[in-house]
């Protein structure tokens, strides 16, 4: 398992450990690997995802209309974050292949009780 900073960003040097209460999100990347991304209060989870390197960029930056950001949520975080509301189901409707708990993750707003939330990044389109 990885964590937020060990990216190519960050030379590949050894990342810090995240603070023993830090608030984290549990992401699989598109090759199967995992990760542990420390997340922050208020962002939307499109942005921490992008800003720790894993591939997201989300062309349209959150306003409903690239879905480049097809997360899918396993079912415990399917349940710990809000429903979509109908502009989301829309434009994931326009998608070749959805999952159970697919999710755009610019519309989800994260929060500290979020943490633990686990995903995976949908494969692109």
């Amino acid at each position: 398992m990885t964590t937020a900073l060990d990216s190519p960003a960050n030379g590949g040097a050894p990342p810090p450990l995240p603070e023993p209460d830090a608030p984290f999100i549990r992401v699989e990347d598109r090759n199967g690997a995992s990760h542990t991304l420390e997340a922050v209060e208020g962002w939307r989870l499109m942005e921490i995802i992008r800003d720790h390197g894993l591939g997201m960029e989300n062309t349209c930056g959150g306003a409903l209309a690239c879905a480049e950001c097809h997360v899918i949520l396993d079912a415990a975080a399917a349940k710990r974050v809000p429903p979509p509301r109908e502009d989301e189901l829309e434009k994931l409707d326009e998608l070749p292949m959805l999952y159970e708990n697919s999710r755009l993750s610019c519309q989800i707003i994260w929060s500290d009780e979020m943490s633990g939330l686990s995903l995976k990044l949908a494969q692109e389109t």
